[in-house]
């Protein structure tokens, strides 16, 4: 029986594998179809950012991101876009990869199972719980760490979640040692996870900042304190080089203190569209409320998505950006990676249903927030491919 039911488990695997070819050749048709629209803002056929970026390097030499680097190159290479459309599909497979192996290692997987595969793929569907009521738009009118409109964002996922693979690694035996390859890791990809956009930083770093003080509280020793959080200083150069190109006096741009103004932009009801948005990670909160206190991981990623609510709800672009929502791409990476460590907390639920019925309960309403937030990204993913604008209602 324990045989049937590893092959079962393996044609999941190879029919999940297969799928991800899948989602891959969907995403080049996606992003191609997108990079190849007009620029004319009133264009909603297969609108995104893309066009403008892929202009703002070809056309303008504004280099504001890596990606603007790799897409000149690409550019001149094939003499139009269609390899920086296989670049954005590979990143977006890429992106599911990378989450399978989070998750293997916050399960103590040895590798790639049907579980975490399966999970990977649904956490890179998951949106906001979309209620009409609460926000009429299925993406501008609540949050979510999945998108497919900004490729700097796109390519900023992949390399934040290289990056928090590499924590976890680190942080699990830094006390004691830290190599110079772990060092290295970490610092490498937290720099080109920022030169990508700097964003992830914005909630990653201050968290580590106070994560590493309660660890000198309790006694670890500074040298080592030190050297996890002199991980992200080659990226706080990164730093002061796009703050230069993005909000030199030149550019006219800036930042402004307006609470709730990025949020209310195009929400019905706001603050009931913010928690529609994190529905899931917030159900499982509910029923393993005790994991904060006892796991550092999660309690970790709820100050970074904390971290990351604040700066969308009180920071604000002035300028020619004001109405950008820039400051909302910390705050959904941050909500994808809790989407993450709430999806193995929902799993040890099921774990725990033997103890009474609140964890049978909280496996499956957890289990149905999750399934319609999946199916809503989904429909969404299936709407986009079809030319429609991520404006769409209903």
């Amino acid at each position: 029986m324990k045989m049937e039911n590893g092959k079962k488990r393996q044609w999941i695997v190879w029919a999940l594998r297969a799928g991800l070819g899948i989602y891959g050749g969907l995403c080049l048709y996606l992003f191609y179809m997108q990079s190849v629209q007009p620029l004319d803002y009133n264009n909603r056929y297969f609108q995104s950012d893309l066009p403008y970026h892929i202009s703002m390097i070809v056309d303008d030499g504004w280099y504001y991101s890596f990606t603007a680097y790799v897409y000149q190159l690409l550019y001149r290479i094939a003499g139009g876009t269609a390899l920086i459309a296989v670049f954005l599909a590979a990143a977006g497979v890429l992106c599911i990869v990378a989450t399978d192996r989070l998750l293997a290692l916050l399960l103590d997987r040895d590798g790639t199972d049907a579980v975490t595969l399966a999970g990977a793929f649904a956490l890179n569907f998951a949106m906001a719980f979309f209620w009409p009521y609460a926000g009429q738009f299925r993406y501008v009118s609540y949050q979510s760490g999945n998108l497919w409109h900004n490729s700097t964002y796109q390519c900023m996922k992949l390399a934040a979640l290289a990056a928090f693979i590499c924590y976890i690694k680190v942080e699990a035996g830094y006390r004691e040692r830290m190599t110079a390859g772990q060092w290295t890791a970490l610092a490498a990809t937290l720099f080109v996870c920022t030169g990508i956009k700097p964003s992830f930083l914005t909630v990653f770093a201050p968290i580590l900042a106070l994560k590493l003080l309660a660890d000198l509280r309790r006694k670890v020793p500074f040298r080592q304190v030190f050297l996890l959080g002199s991980t992200v200083l080659p990226a706080c150069g990164v730093v002061l080089w796009q703050n230069i190109v993005l909000f030199g006096e030149e550019t006219g741009n800036g930042i402004s203190f307006a609470p709730w103004y990025t949020f209310s932009l195009h929400a019905n009801r706001t603050k009931l569209a913010v928690v529609c948005s994190v529905a899931f990670p917030l159900a499982v909160l509910f029923f393993s409320v005790g994991e904060l206190l006892r796991d550092g991981r999660y309690r970790f990623v709820w100050g970074m998505t904390g971290l990351g609510f604040l700066e969308a709800l009180c920071l604000v672009e002035t300028g020619s950006r004001s109405r950008d929502g820039n400051f909302l791409w910390g705050y959904c990476i941050a909500i994808f990676l809790i989407f993450v460590l709430s999806f193995e907390k929902w799993l040890r639920l099921l774990k725990r249903r033997g103890e009474g019925l609140f964890y049978r309960a909280g496996f499956w309403v957890c289990g149905c927030v999750l399934v319609y937030q999946v199916l809503g990204g989904v429909y969404f993913f299936a709407r986009l491919l079809s030319g429609e604008t991520y404006f769409m209602a209903g």
